[in-house]
């Protein structure tokens, strides 16, 4: 893995959270992305379920501004931005990675469950692939990468490793969207 894959799939993520794109991260930026995924589920924001993407989200934001020195209330330059990501997802391994993102994608997989099994199955994984702009026609082949144990139904943890793997460029599926 290379740090070039690593800086790319970054800036790119920085690029599709900047959703004003006035060049820097806000709070603002990261519930919009929570907003765009609870929408495509029909979820209403203020329900359990889209409140707990919506919290997630500002969470994981705080969690990286305060980490970057900015505060909960401030924002991040893109340069900012790839630096606490270096720290957190990268320098602090398997652990910090797990803190700064798994209580988002844990509550996507519970937003995406639409049949309770505590699973994300191939329609929902399609939902939500297509909910951050990832073309649909990749969701299938990305579905089958990530399926580590081959039973058709996706874990927080095979997703949580997938994300990871994703942006380590050791797992080369769209998981990113425009």
């Amino acid at each position: 893995m290379t740090t070039a894959v690593k800086n790319e799939r970054q800036i790119q993520r920085f690029k599709k959270w900047d959703v004003n794109g006035n060049g820097r991260i806000e709070r603002s930026d990261y519930e919009a992305e929570a907003r765009r995924i609870i929408n495509a589920f029909g979820e209403n924001e203020s329900s359990p379920r889209g409140r707990a993407v919506l919290d997630a989200f500002i969470g994981m934001f705080e969690y990286q501004a305060t980490e970057a020195g900015v505060g909960p209330g401030g924002s991040l330059s893109e340069q900012q931005f790839l630096d606490v990501n270096e720290k957190l997802m990268f320098r602090d391994g398997d652990v910090g990675f797990s803190r700064l993102l798994r209580p988002t994608i844990r509550a996507i997989v519970d937003l995406c469950d639409t049949d309770g099994d505590g699973e994300v199955n191939p329609a929902e994984f399609k939902k939500w692939m297509k909910a951050i702009g990832v073309p649909v026609g990749d969701a299938d082949a990305s579905f089958r990468a990530i399926d580590s144990n081959g039973n058709g139904a996706l874990s927080v943890e095979e997703l949580v490793n997938a994300v990871r793997d994703f942006h380590n460029g050791t797992l080369d599926v769209p998981l990113l969207g425009s």
